[in-house]
């Protein structure tokens, strides 16, 4: 296991909660891979300062953790996110799969809902 990755992964939420997006991306390589089912994937850097800061339909929300397991340079997250969805108040259900790199940064994630867009 990534030395750490629990961590990493529970900083990620309150510093996406917290909009502090310099401090988000810091946590990713460069090289990361974002898989969200039925959307494109968003790859690399700058691909993904673009999603946080221009295209993300998720906005003033909050994500509560459930449950979190950390297995070899993965983490698994079960949790419920609540906020505004273009506009909307939503409350939904997710599952985060946070893959480390060497480096100790996350190289891969994957999101599953049952939201079309998130």
């Amino acid at each position: 296991m990534t030395v750490g990755a629990p961590d990493v992964v529970r900083s990620y939420y309150e510093l996406i909660d917290a909009e502090e997006y310099e401090s988000v991306f810091a946590l990713f390589d460069e090289d990361i891979v974002y898989e969200r089912p039925g959307q494109d994937d968003i790859e690399g850097m700058a691909a993904l300062r673009e999603f946080y800061l221009d295209g993300r339909p998720l906005t003033e929300g909050s994500h509560e953790v459930h449950s979190l397991i950390s297995e070899d340079n993965t983490v698994s997250v079960r949790g419920t996110f609540r906020g505004l969805q273009d506009g909307a108040q939503v409350a939904f259900g997710f599952a985060d799969f946070f893959v480390f790199t060497d480096a100790s940064t996350i190289g891969r994630r994957y999101t599953y809902t049952d939201r079309d867009v998130v």
